[in-house]
């Protein structure tokens, strides 16, 4: 067994500070955001849709690119985004040029409460890393 170097240490240090920020922002932003019957990764994914709307101006994203955003496997993103559906938050539909690929929408209603919680999801990222 090999013996850990100081080096080595202090990189184990710095990636147990980085997850217990992360585990600890993600827990305030669950806080924050439900009242709202929303969670972070909930967030997260219409968050993404909005940005991507900005910058491609574009109205819907596939899935593949939102799951290369997100920190979920391919089956938790799917149920994620079948809730959002389900809660009328977004559509999803087929992608014409490839069968395979699913394009995912915002609502009016999903854009409409991500306007309501976005600075409620900015204010805990401000505190939490400000403080980190």
């Amino acid at each position: 067994m090999a013996v850990n170097t100081a080096s080595e240490a202090r990189l184990e240090d710095r990636w147990r500070d980085i997850l217990s920020v992360h585990a600890r922002t993600m827990c305030e932003i669950d806080r924050a955001l439900h009242p709202h019957g929303l969670g972070a990764s909930d967030f997260e994914v219409l968050d993404i849709l909005v940005s991507s709307e900005l910058a491609h101006e574009s109205e819907h994203c596939r899935v593949q690119n939102i799951a290369d955003r997100v920190h979920l496997s391919q089956s938790a993103l799917s149920r994620l985004i079948g809730r959002l559906e389900k809660d009328g938050l977004v559509e999803r539909t087929m992608c014409l040029e490839d069968r395979r690929g699913v394009w995912v929408a915002l609502t009016r209603k999903g854009r409409d409460l991500h306007t309501e919680v976005c600075p409620l999801q900015r204010a805990v990222l401000a505190r939490m890393l400000n403080d980190a």
